[in-house]
C-alpha cells in the first residue's frame, strides 16, 4: 500500500474515422483473470467513491497515467483537486509521496541530500519524495521557480541527477500537481517549459446538486479516502501502459496531428504555438483514450476528445487578442479549421 509523507477538457465532436489496419477491440490480458477494460474500470470506480459526479474528469486523469504523462489539476480551492490526486495514488499498489509546495521549499527537499556518515567516512544519498512512483505536488504554483525547476529532469527524462550521479526512476512515474488559478494571492506562474511537460491540464468544477448532497451524506471525502484500498498493482499498470503504446495510429492520423500543430504556429491570435513535444503527447493521449474505449486503433474523435486538455496550456495567446480569445477557444478554432482525415 502507498505511503504519504505529510497530511494535509474536452471538445466533443463527431467525425469519420481514418483508415485503420486493426479493427479488433483492444484485448490485453495483463493478468489471467483481468483485462484492460476491467482494470481501467476498477481504478475509475475506486476514485469515484471519493470524487462524486465527475466521471469524465476521473477518466481523463487515469488516461494520463496510462499515457505515461503528468497531470496538472487547476481550479479554485475546495472543489476536490487534492482528493482526486490522493485517490488515484491510493488506488494503485505502489509507492507515493505528497509534497506541500510552499515559498520556502527548496530543490533538495524534492530531490534529496547527501549525508556524511562518520562511521564509513563517506557520503550517503538520502532520496527525496521524487523517488516515488506517484508524486503529489500540492499547490505547485506556491513554490518559487527555482524549486519548480527541480521537477523538470524527473518529468521529462524519468531520472534525477544529484551530486553528479544520475539515478533512474522506477516506472510507473507520474507527477500529479494541483494549483490554484494564477490570479490568486501567493501564486507564481509556472514557466512554459514546465507547463509543456504536463500531458493534461484539467479542472474539476463545482459538483452537481445530487453529487453535492451525496457528499454531505458521506460527510465529505476525508472518510472515503481513509478507507480507500489499492485495486491494481504496479505490474498491472505497467502492462496497461505497454498496451497503450501498442495502440495503432494510422499515417493519415499522424498527418492530422502535425496539421494541428502547424495550424497553431500560423494562427494570428497565438504568439507561441505548439511544440513538437505537444504533437508527441497529443498522440500519446489519443492512444490512451482509444484504449480506454476498448479499441486498439486511434481515430480523430480520440484526438478531439483529449485535444483541449492536452493543448490549451501549451500555447500563449497574443496580448492584443487575450481580451476575447482564451487558449481553450484558440484550440477549438484550430480543430474547426483543420480538415479531418476521412476513410479511404
Amino acid at each position: 500500500m502507498g505511503t504519504e509523507i505529510s497530511d494535509d477538457g474536452a471538445a466533443p465532436a463527431s467525425s469519420e474515422s481514418v483508415d485503420t489496419s486493426a479493427d479488433n477491440p483492444l484485448s490485453l490480458e495483463v493478468e489471467p483473470t483481468r483485462g484492460f477494460a476491467a482494470l481501467f474500470d476498477a481504478i475509475a470506480s475506486n476514485v469515484a467513491q471519493v470524487l462524486h459526479g465527475k466521471t469524465e474528469t476521473i477518466e481523463l486523469a487515469v488516461m494520463c497515467l496510462l499515457a505515461e504523462g503528468h497531470l496538472l489539476i487547476e481550479d479554485v480551492p475546495g472543489v476536490g483537486k487534492t482528493s482526486l490526486a490522493k485517490s488515484i495514488a491510493a488506488s494503485i499498489d505502489c509507492s507515493w509521496k505528497r509534497v506541500q509546495f510552499t515559498p520556502d521549499l527548496l530543490p533538495a527537499d524534492l530531490i534529496g541530500v547527501s549525508i556524511f556518515k562518520r562511521s564509513t567516512e563517506s557520503f550517503l544519498f538520502e532520496p527525496g519524495p521524487l523517488f516515488a512512483n506517484i508524486v503529489l505536488a500540492d499547490e505547485i504554483n506556491r513554490a518559487s521557480p527555482k524549486t519548480q525547476s527541480a521537477l523538470l529532469e524527473a518529468m521529462e527524462e524519468r531520472q534525477i541527477t544529484a551530486d553528479g550521479v544520475s539515478r533512474q526512476l522506477e516506472p510507473p512515474f507520474m507527477v500529479i500537481a494541483t494549483q490554484n488559478p494564477i490570479d490568486q494571492e501567493g501564486t507564481y506562474r509556472l514557466p512554459e517549459s514546465q507547463l509543456d511537460r504536463f500531458l493534461l491540464r484539467i479542472s474539476i468544477g463545482y459538483p452537481g446538486r445530487g453529487a453535492e448532497i451525496q457528499m454531505l451524506e458521506a460527510q465529505g471525502s476525508y472518510g472515503a479516502l481513509r478507507t480507500l484500498q489499492p485495486v491494481v498493482s504496479a505490474p498491472e499498470i505497467r502492462g496497461m501502459i505497454a498496451a497503450v503504446r501498442d495502440v495503432h495510429v494510422a499515417d493519415a492520423l499522424k498527418s492530422y496531428l502535425v496539421d494541428i500543430s502547424e495550424a497553431s504556429r500560423r494562427h494570428p491570435g497565438i504568439e507561441l504555438g505548439l511544440s513538437p513535444r505537444a504533437t508527441l503527447q497529443l498522440a500519446a493521449a489519443c492512444r490512451a483514450h482509444a484504449a480506454a474505449r476498448g479499441r486498439n486503433y486511434a481515430t480523430p474523435d480520440d484526438v478531439k476528445a483529449v485535444g483541449v486538455a492536452t493543448l490549451s496550456h501549451r500555447i500563449i495567446v497574443r496580448a492584443d487578442h487575450g481580451a476575447h480569445l482564451s487558449p481553450r477557444d484558440a484550440i477549438a478554432e484550430i480543430f474547426e479549421a483543420v480538415p479531418v482525415p476521412v476513410p479511404k
